[in-house]
């Protein structure tokens, strides 16, 4: 899942950031509105934690903007106005959810993991296929009742191998997906962060190789196409430069 967090005051724009990171969300950061509708509309995000009151432009015309150009995210605003005339004039410009400061950093969570699931097609909190459950709300994962001690970036990855439902992700669908904006990544990063989940998930392989193309969870022992041997030199043809 992305974010992009837009909050003037630094400590709190990274406290957030950092949080949300540790909960294996990819996110990434704006300081004011112009820098948010920028980020907007050049990459795509399932959650926009929008601070309302931002230099540059005001967060009311970011929400407004967002509306406007039909921007596919889910705006969770933020503001120090806890009333119920604010809380319904932020509703009314097209938030989807409202938060007042202070807040709890658990509630924050809840709230944009619940937008993001809103943000796809509807599925279920607990993903699941083949022995494997990933818990969105609790972020843990197990299989066949064996609890899986993932990193971060493990996490998302499966994560969102899970979403796609047995669709192909390239290389670079999983760096959009699960890394943030601002590193030059390469797609070495997502086959070594594969390695890893993979060793974490044991047999049988749950993750295809699909040659030239990318990876999927596969239907069976030997996936749809057979190939689930992740060193097999038929991997994915993809450049090993940064993105």
């Amino acid at each position: 899942m992305r974010v992009l967090v837009v909050e003037d005051e630094e400590f709190l724009r990274e406290m957030i950031a950092e949080g949300l990171r540790r909960d294996a969300l990819a996110v990434d950061e704006a300081g004011d509105g112009l820098e948010a509708l920028r980020r907007l509309r050049l990459g795509e995000y399932d959650v926009l934690v929008l601070d309302r009151d931002l230099p540059g432009l005001h967060g009311d015309e970011v929400c407004r903007q967002v509306v406007r150009e039909r921007l596919l995210t889910r705006v969770l605003m933020l503001t120090a106005s806890g009333t119920v005339r604010d809380r319904v004039e932020g509703l009314g410009l097209g938030a989807d959810d409202y938060l007042t400061k202070p807040f709890a950093y658990d509630e924050l969570l809840a709230r944009v993991l619940a937008l993001g699931r809103r943000a796809h097609p509807a599925l279920p909190p607990v993903l699941e296929r083949r022995g494997t459950a990933l818990d969105t709300a609790r972020r843990s994962a197990t299989r066949d009742g064996r609890r899986l001690a993932l990193s971060r970036k493990e996490f998302a990855v499966l994560e969102a191998l899970l979403r796609a439902e047995g669709a192909v992700l390239s290389s670079d669908d999983l760096i959009e997906q699960v890394w943030e904006d601002g590193t030059a990544y390469s797609t070495n990063a997502v086959r070594v962060t594969l390695s890893k989940l993979r060793a974490k998930l044991g047999e049988p392989p749950l993750i295809e190789t699909v040659p030239g193309a990318g990876y999927r969870i596969t239907d069976g022992p030997d996936g749809p196409d057979g190939n689930t041997d992740p060193t097999s030199p038929t991997g994915p043809a993809e450049s090993t430069g940064p993105r």
